[in-house]
């Protein structure tokens, strides 16, 4: 078996907490249980590493060894030799390695113990909404995978005309014992699956689960504010639970379309926004384009390019306050193309009487060319 870092094998951080450390070892420990993964080697083997995993970082004492001296703190001789920590295959010697700890942890443990989890798992979905949607809420409904009671044994997984009968392997427990080297485990009865029943003449349909697959339609309320990437969890609404165990969760991971103006930051919105020449010479006022309609825009005279100009609270609504983010419209100005005679003769007239400028008309140029080391008085002077 791998020495793989005990953190990695259960998926937490080194800095992970006692709960932490339960809540993903009782994840694995489930996902690969030899009686959810019959005759699967790999499985088996994912099985014993979490154990091992668990074994060590649940323990202080052992953690604290780990942490400081990793594997080598339990190959023979360290801590003690075999009144120590003891080889790493037995995980303790002596003082034993107790895997009836490990089926409490999960199942309840010893021979009163509970009976596995039938809780239905949890489920994940995609869905698609627009900006729009995701700035003002919106309400979608979505089909999602479910079961449904048989229609022909009516749940009980049994031909019609014939009853489950107590299991003939545990007796009804829903558990059995097994013994692996020096250790008994105990384990789901693999006949019965820890119901206790068996059925020896199962419904033609369901084939024995007292259950068929189908789907149901739920609504999913968005709140305002949801941003990209963000989920929805829906209690009760996953996979349904066997045998009266609860039903699972249902996690709806929400996606925003890209806009085709507005581009989002957290609450607020930014957008290009084109103003013609003369606006930006004279100034004057622009229509805007928010998410609920359009507004007025004062544009100052002498605005440049790159100016960005704010239109408060036509931005996202926050989802856990009730601050509202902000729209900035970052200025173009735009450049005439197919120009009308009458409109290449009036800017070349403005052309010709621009041409002695004052270096104060033209900040920028005077930046520019003093950037590059010239001397601006020679660039205006006249020839």
């Amino acid at each position: 078996m791998s020495n793989k870092d005990f953190y990695e094998t259960l998926g937490v951080a080194r800095s992970a907490s006692d709960d932490e450390i339960k809540k993903a070892y009782r994840k694995l420990a489930m996902k690969y249980h030899p009686d959810r993964n019959p005759d699967n080697k790999e499985a088996e083997e994912k099985f014993k590493e979490v154990q091992k995993a668990y074994d060590t970082l649940s323990d202080k004492e052992k953690r604290a060894m780990y942490d400081q001296y990793g594997h080598a703190a339990f190959e023979q001789g360290m801590g003690g030799g075999a009144g120590g920590f003891g080889g790493f295959g037995g995980f303790g010697g002596a003082q034993g390695f107790d895997f009836s700890d490990i089926f409490s942890q999960m199942f309840g443990g010893g021979a009163g113990g509970r009976q596995p989890d039938y809780s239905g798992a949890d489920l994940q979905v995609g869905i698609e909404i627009s900006l729009e949607e995701a700035a003002k809420g919106v309400k979608k409904r979505i089909n999602i995978p479910t079961y449904e009671e048989c229609d022909v044994c009516h749940g009980s997984g049994a031909k019609p005309g014939t009853s489950a009968s107590t299991c003939s392997t545990c007796h009804g427990s829903g558990t059995v014992h097994v013994r692996q080297a020096i250790f008994q485990m105990q384990q789901t009865c693999p006949t019965c699956h820890g119901t206790g029943k068996e059925i020896k003449d199962p419904c033609v349909k369901c084939r024995g689960e007292g259950r068929t697959k189908t789907s149901k339609t739920v609504e999913v309320n968005i709140p305002a504010g949801i941003d990209d990437g963000q989920r929805i969890r829906l209690s009760g609404e996953g996979e349904p639970g066997q045998h009266g165990a609860p039903a699972g969760d249902l996690y709806v991971n929400v996606r925003v379309r890209q806009h085709k103006i507005f581009e989002r930051n957290g609450l607020d919105l930014h957008c290009e926004l084109p103003i013609s020449f003369a606006i930006a010479a004279l100034g004057g006022e622009v229509e805007v384009p928010t998410l609920d309609g359009k507004v007025k825009l004062h544009i100052p005279k002498e605005t440049q390019t790159g100016r960005r100009m704010r239109v408060k609270g036509k931005g996202i609504k926050s989802l856990r306050s009730s601050s509202t983010g902000d729209l900035y419209c970052h200025i173009l100005v735009e450049t005439p193309v197919n120009l009308t005679d009458r409109q290449k003769e009036l800017l070349e007239e403005f052309e010709k009487i621009s041409s002695g400028l004052n270096l104060s008309q033209t900040p920028r140029k005077k930046s520019f060319w003093e950037k590059v080391g010239e001397k601006v008085g020679d660039l205006f002077s006249d020839n």
